[in-house]
């Protein structure tokens, strides 16, 4: 995400304005972070690693020093003249009803609703009969915690409808307990499941339900490996120590993800097994038939495979098997080996997603990043294409077998999330749900534009600001990128990027490679030994904005998360004179030792590991943030940001970065970390707290390009 403010510009109809007065810069003194002498064997190539001690979240000594990391970031951001006005901007336009989109469980529909402020959205539902003005609280997470820092995480329904499964987390972490509550009478039934990490849950029947996690490690559970996943059946009224093992007991069948799932109509058993976030095997099972195996449809991870729908034993899958863009085909459970595979609804030049509502196919194309929404009927016959309310994201179609009406909703990055209800049978739209928001949309623009990379790729970026903007080189811009894991970044609106254009500022995102905008050949130009074409497109896009006067190098701030923080701390390592300001957000940073963390061995399949050759060492030591920042170099204004509770991206990454770069201290730029505690990798933030981090993102980034106040 990214924002900026303005130097002296800004169109006075709207009366904006940032102003850039004098620029003082404010005396920092960091905390001394120890050094302990630690190296590391690679092929023969010792690598040091001074700050290896901050990997211990359970030691005394990281605690300390990650409270005496954030009193200095604090007080340097209470100095910010205009940070509270940023709060209150932020709570002023987040103060708006929203709701999810309505979906049909059983007797009921539900969805989520929050009134504005709210930590966490509430779940609420009315009789299918009913009005929706008759809704009601059905379940609240904002009650599960006085500091709403309890989240509710996925909800499986029975196939009644009469029973439900909800996860919940604590602190954002990615370990969650499981609750089973009658529908009817609102009361939790039956033993509460403990220690369930990347699960889903999935019915048969009433009875119980299928799913997924590791042993607990015997360590820290924030940090210690956990690379063996299994699947189990919960049994409605027992105790969860006699849960069965599924799949995952015996050694052949280790995996790092394995997920089940149930059929609409209880006969099948859908086992997919992973050892990294792409390819999966793929197995069934008869559960109409007591003494049935697990039958093998997919035995290696070169496809990512999965079901949408049966009818009776013929099967409906997604694959990228010899279709990187994807496509559906039709393959009768008895015999279901891809040598018997017919294509239903065949690859185009297109991504395809894929869903099913009301008997049909929902076929989602990404067309250089924006939805095209086409309808197919089982025998793979085209229906209409589905008329969005204009260029943009629309999600959902995904509803019950024999629903008429189904759901779904429509943004961009000018246009709030609106609700449309959608006829399966005509294809006709209905608003919905639209909402109330400050936020005039026709105020702003957004255009896609395309520039070439170092080495001639053409690359798509979206860049969104006010109507009439001059270009003068003096905007304010957020270069926001991903680049990763075959994630698309598709066009949506979020309130912290309404702020920012609101400001005066330039948003951009281009969909650089790695991700899964062009399909899987574009994701794999970003692996491995070609990530660092990842790296060449997000600076090639920065060029781009700087070379058409969008902005320049002192109005720039690059951001991203996640693998996206490690794409701000390549790019600011490699290319330090590029932005103004990087903000890395619970960024993987440390690509030596990635992998011995939590399940982050199952990234390999993007990065490699440090361990696979010497070639693959040298390439990942290269680029790798940590080991890259360098005396004498000038890095810029930099705020990484982190949780203390996640243990997807463990904050170590953080920690390692931020000490490297103030242990240099060879720049006159800020080098701060902000720390939230009791937070996770982002799911389940309370609002408050997320109000509060962009306020110091927004505030720190506009202070640093010069900014004295706003208006």
């Amino acid at each position: 995400m990214k924002r900026g403010v303005i130097y002296c510009l800004i169109l006075f109809l709207i009366s904006m304005a940032c102003k850039n007065n004098s620029f003082e810069k404010i005396h920092l003194t960091y905390p001394k972070t120890k050094k302990i002498d630690v190296k590391e064997n690679y092929f023969g190539h010792y690598v040091s690693d001074p700050f290896r001690w901050l990997e211990n979240d359970k030691s005394s000594d990281t605690e300390f020093w990650v409270k005496e990391q954030n009193l200095v970031t604090q007080n340097y951001l209470s100095k910010v003249p205009f940070r509270n006005n940023l709060k209150n901007r932020l709570k002023n336009m987040w103060n708006y009803e929203k709701i999810g989109s309505p979906f049909i469980e059983g007797a009921y529909t539900y969805f989520y609703k929050n009134t504005g402020l709210q930590n966490q959205f509430v779940l609420f539902r009315y009789l299918n009969k009913d009005p929706l003005s008759k809704a009601e609280v059905f379940l609240d997470p904002n009650t599960f915690s006085n500091k709403g820092t309890i989240s509710l995480g996925s909800l499986s329904f029975s196939k009644s409808g009469n029973l439900l499964a909800y996860s919940i987390s604590e602190g954002g972490s990615d370990w969650r307990k499981i609750l089973v509550m009658d529908v009817k009478t609102k009361k939790i039934i039956g033993d509460t499941l403990r220690d369930i990490k990347f699960s889903g849950m999935s019915w048969y029947k009433d009875e119980g339900f299928y799913y997924s996690s590791y042993d607990k490690p015997k360590g820290s559970v924030l940090s210690d490996k956990t690379d063996h996943h299994k699947v189990f059946y919960h049994k409605i009224g027992s105790n969860q120590i006699k849960d069965k093992i599924v799949y995952g007991a015996i050694k052949n069948q280790k995996n790092r993800y394995v997920n089940a799932v149930v059929t609409e109509d209880n006969k099948y058993l859908l086992i997919s097994s992973s050892i990294s976030t792409s390819g999966n095997k793929l197995y069934i099972k008869n559960l109409s038939q007591s003494d049935s195996k697990l039958v093998t449809i997919l035995d290696n991870y070169e496809s990512d495979t999965y079901l949408l729908d049966n009818l009776d034993s013929k099967l409906f899958l997604s694959t990228n098997l010899n279709a990187p863009n994807n496509k559906i085909i039709v393959v009768d459970a008895n015999s279901p080996e891809p040598i018997n595979w017919k294509d239903l609804i065949p690859e185009s030049n297109h991504v395809l997603s894929s869903s099913t509502a009301g008997g049909y196919f929902f076929a989602e194309y990404m067309v250089d990043a924006v939805s095209l929404i086409r309808q197919f009927d089982y025998e793979g016959n085209f229906i209409r294409n589905v008329k969005l309310p204009g260029p943009g994201t629309a999600s959902g179609f995904n509803g019950k077998r024999n629903t008429k009406t189904d759901y779904y909703t429509f943004t961009n990055y000018t246009t709030p999330t609106s609700i449309y209800k959608y006829d399966i049978l005509s294809g006709n739209s209905k608003l919905f749900w639209s909402p109330e928001i400050n936020f005039r949309s026709s105020d702003y623009e957004s255009k896609q534009v395309f520039f070439k990379s170092t080495d001639g790729t053409k690359v798509p970026m979206i860049i969104t600001h006010k109507t009439g903007i001059k270009l003068d080189s003096k905007n304010p811009t957020i270069l926001y990128g991903y680049g990763g894991f075959n994630i698309s970044l598709n066009p949506s609106f979020s309130v912290t990027n309404a702020i920012w254009l609101e400001l005066g500022g330039v948003y951009a995102v281009p969909n650089i490679r790695g991700g899964g905008e062009y399909g899987k050949e574009w994701h794999k130009m970003g692996t491995k030994m070609q990530k660092q074409n990842v790296f060449d497109d997000f600076i090639s896009a920065a060029e781009y904005l700087i070379d058409n006067k969008y902005t320049s190098s002192n109005f720039l701030a690059i951001r991203g998360g996640s693998n996206g923080g490690l794409l701000v701390g390549a790019t600011m390592t490699q290319r330090p004179d590029l932005a103004k300001v990087a903000l890395p957000a619970v960024g993987v940073l440390d690509m030596l030792r990635y992998h011995t963390f939590t399940s982050g061995a199952g990234w390999a399949y993007d990065y490699g590991t440090s361990e696979d050759s010497k070639e693959m060492f040298e390439y990942l030591l290269n680029y790798s943030p940590v080991h890259n920042v360098r005396e004498g170099v000038s890095y810029p204004a930099t705020l990484v940001t982190t949780g203390d509770h996640d243990d997807r991206v463990v904050p170590a990454h953080s920690y390692k970065f931020i000490a490297e770069l103030q242990r240099i201290r060879s720049t006159t730029n800020p080098t701060l970390i902000r720390i939230e505690t009791d937070a996770g990798h982002g799911a389940g933030t309370p609002i408050n707290k997320t109000i509060d981090q962009y306020a110091d993102i927004f505030g720190f980034t506009l202070f640093n390009m010069g900014f004295k106040e706003i208006n």
